[in-house]
């Protein structure tokens, strides 16, 4: 097990470790990750870089357990938000609204996510890799759902998985940098979600 992942075990009894995490997020809104400092999470956090230091080894190694518990918090909404027993149309639309809700509650965490995030090099790609077969396994799952299996609709495969996902979070970066409501996503993403989900030959 890795550092990154023994620490997201810890996150949820190390009241610290969330302050700090916390923190971070309001860093990142207030100046953009680059721009923070391990200063900056601190004060936001109310500790002492003592604590920081104490539980992570930099800033670097807190941006990566804050994208592991933000991602597994996202799939776990989206998952909570879709009846599987829905109209495929309407589980689609569940799952988009799960996705824009999470993203309007701290956007500047996920363009982070999806512009600053890959500069960390080779320790981003766990991570970053994990993220995205945690998502593609979801997408995948919910397809193969009793409301698409009535419609006679099979499941995603990979690959189809892969290429929602990355227009999605494109085509959110360009929503967030563009200062645009996050909640304009939605109509073209349900559509494309339908287009790539719906009869395929």
């Amino acid at each position: 097990m890795t550092a990154v992942a023994a620490g997201a075990l810890v996150v949820e009894t190390d009241s610290f470790r969330l302050r700090l995490l916390d923190g971070l997020v309001a860093s990142i809104g207030e100046r953009g990750y680059r721009a923070t400092t391990v200063s900056d999470i601190v004060r936001h956090a109310r500790t002492s870089k003592r604590t920081f230091y104490d539980r992570f080894t930099s800033k670097e190694q807190c941006f990566l357990e804050l994208l592991l518990a933000d991602n597994e918090t996202l799939g776990n909404s989206i998952r909570a938000a879709v009846d599987p027993n829905a109209d495929w149309h309407d589980q689609i639309r569940q799952a988009v609204e799960a996705y824009v809700t999470h993203i309007e509650s701290r956007p500047a965490v996920t363009l982070s996510w999806i512009r600053e995030f890959p500069s960390l090099g080779a320790a981003a790609y766990p991570v970053q890799r994990r993220g995205m077969e945690q998502l593609t396994s979801l997408l995948i799952e919910l397809s193969a759902s009793p409301g698409f299996r009535r419609a006679n609709l099979p499941p995603l495969n990979v690959p189809l998985a892969v290429i929602l996902l990355g227009g999605l979070r494109e085509l959110t970066a360009l929503t967030v940098e563009d200062g645009q409501p996050i909640r304009n996503i939605v109509e073209p993403a349900v559509d494309a979600s339908i287009a790539l989900l719906g009869p395929r030959s």
